[in-house]
């Protein structure tokens, strides 16, 4: 990985952020995807254009996986990989909410040697890479250090509240939710929340980027089965998602119902 990689990637999240601001409040044009994969707006198409030239420009022998293109299955074969959500939060940023981010991230070898979340909205930025701190407005994060389910603060959705996700009986967490994904693992890293969880399967271009920053700040991130997260993968998805520090990661793992994945 280049040492640029990082700057390369905060300077696009930049321009994306001053895109994504000109719809942002003003009803731009959106739709739903196919198959219930949610909405999609003008704002996102014009983000992915923008990062899609300016980072295939500059490195053009990397792969490029993003929400919004075309998958390229030749992505799997280059050494180097974008994984790019160009608005994760999109029904955030569509309903006037500040809490929509633009995610961007290298993989090399399957795991993630730079991110960037960046939620223009909030003057928030944060960024990690793999030998470096996470850190938030360029300061470093750590995460927080709560053991037991019981009590938790969790951001994940209200599938969790079911039964039958879980082997006892829900646990008694406090349940909050962001519409953005690598926003709730980046406020777990800083220690804002004590965990987040996704019991339903998990696209790379929404964890990618925050499950380094995730890393660096102290925490685990698995699928729901404790499997380790690997990127730029044939099908790019996960079986869920746990994300919190390590003793209160195994009290999930040791909670939830196993689900093949």
């Amino acid at each position: 990985m280049p040492v640029t990689d990082l700057k390369l990637l905060c300077d696009a999240a930049e321009e994306a952020g001053k895109i994504a601001l000109r719809y942002w409040q003003r009803d731009p044009k959106a739709w739903d995807k196919e198959d219930g994969a949610g909405p999609v707006s003008e704002a996102d198409l014009a983000v992915n254009t923008m990062l899609e030239q300016n980072l295939r420009a500059a490195r053009p022998d990397y792969g490029w996986l993003s929400e919004e293109s075309v998958d390229d299955p030749a992505r799997v074969d280059a050494e180097q990989a974008f994984i790019i959500d160009p608005i994760d939060g999109t029904r955030a940023f569509l309903h006037g909410d500040g809490g929509f981010a633009h995610a961007l991230a290298v993989a090399q070898a399957g795991r993630i040697v730079a991110g960037v979340v960046h939620l223009p909205a909030l003057g928030m930025t944060y960024s990690a890479t793999i030998n470096g701190p996470a850190l938030l407005n360029g300061a470093p994060i750590t995460t927080g250090n709560r053991a037991e389910i019981d009590g938790a603060e969790v951001l994940t959705s209200k599938l969790s509240d079911n039964p039958s996700q879980w082997k006892r009986g829900v646990p008694g967490y406090h349940r909050h939710f962001r519409s953005s994904l690598a926003w709730r693992m980046c406020l777990v890293a800083e220690g804002k929340f004590d965990a987040t969880i996704s019991l339903r399967p998990a696209w790379e271009w929404d964890t990618a980027a925050a499950s380094l920053i995730a890393e660096r700040a102290g925490l685990v991130s698995t699928d729901r089965q404790g499997k380790a997260l690997r990127f730029n993968a044939p099908v790019p998805q996960s079986n869920g998602l746990v994300v919190a520090n390590p003793a209160l990661h195994a009290a999930f793992l040791n909670e939830l119902s196993v689900w093949p994945g």
